[in-house]
């Protein structure tokens, strides 16, 4: 069955980051009674994620082909734009990394509304998968798309609140998780094949990318508009949870989950119901296959968020903490290095990028490549997080230089690796960066007497830029490479054409 299909690639996702959590339980860091919750929770995260991408993909993903195809077949650019903003906002608002990632926010400032934060994400979204459609439509420059829009951001940062500076870049990482992914390259893919034309394949990347600078931009002008914000303890809370039972620490998360996980995708099934009456008109059996996926997703997003919260980002922040007070500060980048090798491996989205990419590349650029790139860049990205943490240094000397690379990487990276690269630093950013490595985060800072909101914030960031420099530098390579030999063949062909033309001639002669 294809659902424990799925449930096999959560298994792989969430083991390792268990099996590490373990070992830390049993060496340096004990979790105390924290430890069957976090057991239970990563069980109950493996099935919920395992349903969800199968709810996903019976559902979301078939929707979002269709619905690009169909818009962009009518010819019709409000319409066309209208629905790409519609789209973007809506499949946010349903993305579990983003409610992950407001909860988090909140047990460290009240003062930062979660609702207000999801919906300026979402706003973000839309707006840049509507740009996203209108620079394929208009046949754009995908660089210079980035490399305006990223001057733009940088300068919004400039003025805005310091506390929101992590926390915003941390948002352009988080949208971009399993509920996203498929669906914005689904419609990417279905809007580029429409077009059609020599620049389809390469159009059909980059989606990603610059869907995930809306949600900065965002967040950005939220802390613009914001008085600052105030740090809250979080500590309190936790301990609390851990002095209740295991059943009842779940149980009594349920009610506020299902209300949470129906408003997020009550606004996807009206949007549903809507395109299916007037712009795809599927046959019944299709439509009855959608919704058995859609009721999936509602299940799985159940189980993965009372999973999250009863166990998993607890568990996460009391490693944090008793890593960090109990050790020296090289283990705890040693940690945030090995932390992130296994999670970029473990993310379910990076898996199905790299199929696609593999796929559309005639087979040129191998999955196994593209891993080991990802898993380097995401591992560095990590480790230099924590030593943020222990050092207090500002995201500031990370995010310039490492922005700065990336672009200026553009110019000597073929389009399509560029493309590529922006995609991967947003699927690497997924479920087990805003759950479990963010809360290990938290709680380390709050171990060493930091400010979680300015030295915490900041580590999904960095696990996003990280993939632009490693993928391109690796596009830069493969380039050379292609040259090279597309010389050697050339060089053979001359070499083969002037042998032939002699040994003629010494036969007339």
């Amino acid at each position: 069955m294809q659902i424990v299909d799925k449930i096999k690639e959560s298994v792989i996702s969430v083991l390792p980051i268990m099996a590490i959590g373990v070992l830390l339980h049993l060496t340096v860091a004990p979790m105390g009674d924290s430890f069957a919750p976090f057991l239970f929770g990563g069980a109950l995260v493996i099935v919920g994620l395992g349903i969800f991408l199968h709810g996903t993909e019976l559902g979301m993903v078939p929707i979002g082909q269709k619905s690009g195809a169909a818009i962009t077949s009518k010819r019709n650019l409000p319409l066309l734009l209208g629905a790409a903003f519609g789209i973007g906002f809506l499949i946010t608002i349903a993305e579990p990394d983003v409610h992950v990632l407001a909860s988090q926010v909140l047990s460290v400032s009240p003062s930062i509304s979660s609702t207000s934060l999801v919906l300026m994400i979402a706003v973000g979204v839309g707006l840049f998968v509507l740009v996203a459609v209108g620079r394929i439509l208009l046949g754009a420059s995908f660089k210079l798309s980035l490399a305006g829009f990223y001057i733009l951001l940088f300068i919004c940062a400039a003025f805005t609140d310091a506390d929101f500076l992590g926390i915003a870049f941390d948002a352009g990482g988080a949208t971009t998780g399993p509920m996203t992914v498929p669906f914005i390259m689904a419609l990417g893919i279905g809007v580029a094949s429409v077009r059609s034309g020599k620049n389809a394949q390469q159009d059909s990347f980059g989606f990603i990318g610059l869907a995930s600078i809306g949600p900065i931009l965002a967040v950005l002008i939220l802390g613009m508009m914001s008085s600052g914000a105030e740090q809250h303890a979080g500590e309190a809370a936790a301990e609390a949870a851990a002095a209740t039972g295991l059943a009842d620490r779940f149980l009594e998360r349920i009610p506020h989950v299902l209300e949470e996980v129906s408003l997020a995708l009550a606004p996807l099934l009206a949007m549903f119901v809507v395109f299916q009456l007037f712009l795809i008109k599927m046959p019944t059996k299709q439509v009855i296959r959608m919704s058995v996926g859609l009721v999936l997703t509602f299940v799985g997003l159940v189980l993965f968020f009372v999973g999250v919260q009863g166990g998993f980002m607890p568990a996460g922040r009391i490693l944090g903490a008793a890593l960090a007070s109990g050790s020296a500060g090289w283990a705890v980048v040693l940690t945030g290095l090995v932390l992130g090798a296994v999670v970029v491996c473990a993310e379910p989205a990076v898996w199905v990028l790299n199929e696609q990419i593999e796929e559309i590349s005639g087979g040129h650029i191998k999955k196994r490549i593209m891993l080991v790139s990802l898993s380097s860049g995401v591992a560095l990205a990590v480790a230099l997080s924590m030593f943020r943490v222990v050092s207090g240094i500002s995201l500031w000397y990370l995010l310039i230089p490492g922005y700065a690379l990336a672009l200026g990487l553009m110019r000597f990276c073929p389009p399509m690796f560029t493309a590529i690269a922006f995609d991967s630093g947003g699927v690497a950013s997924g479920p087990m960066a805003s759950t479990f490595i963010l809360a290990f985060t938290l709680g380390a800072s709050a171990a060493l007497g930091g400010n979680p909101i300015t030295d915490a914030f900041g580590v999904i960031a960095m696990i996003a830029m990280m993939p632009l420099i490693t993928i391109q530098v690796l596009g830069i390579l493969f380039d050379r490479k292609e040259r090279q030999a597309l010389a050697m063949q050339q060089a053979r062909r001359r070499t083969g054409s002037g042998s032939t033309g002699n040994s003629t001639e010494a036969s007339h002669g």
